[in-house]
């Protein structure tokens, strides 16, 4: 059975307003990505030198990308070192592609 075009638009915009989605749409959140990107594996007070936020501000948003599976973590001693999760930020595209290319017959035709 074929979803209707109202199933269709739904799914499509919870696929897009999705936890990742959101935490890429902050501009701070994505400065913190660069400076992941330049710095690998970093702790929370290296990346909070390379941006203007305050230390606290930037572990909520390190820890909102570590829930939306862009980043990773790992606790050594007392420092947690942060990492982006190329793996799963993979995985999440490849789903989501798969989902819009299922979908998009119905909700967005060409």
């Amino acid at each position: 059975m074929t979803p209707s075009r109202e199933t269709s638009a739904a799914a499509c915009i919870e696929a897009l307003d999705c936890a990742f989605f959101k935490a890429l749409s902050e501009p701070a959140r994505v400065d913190i990505l660069k400076v992941l990107v330049m710095l690998g594996r970093a702790d929370v007070g290296s990346i909070a030198e390379q941006v203007p936020q305050d230390r606290s501000v930037v572990t909520r948003h390190l820890q909102l990308l570590e829930r939306a599976h862009i980043l990773r973590s790992q606790s050594e001693g007392r420092h947690t070192f942060y990492e982006i999760d190329g793996v799963g930020v993979l995985e999440q595209m490849q789903g989501l592609t798969a989902l819009l290319k299922t979908l998009q017959p119905l909700c967005c035709p060409r």
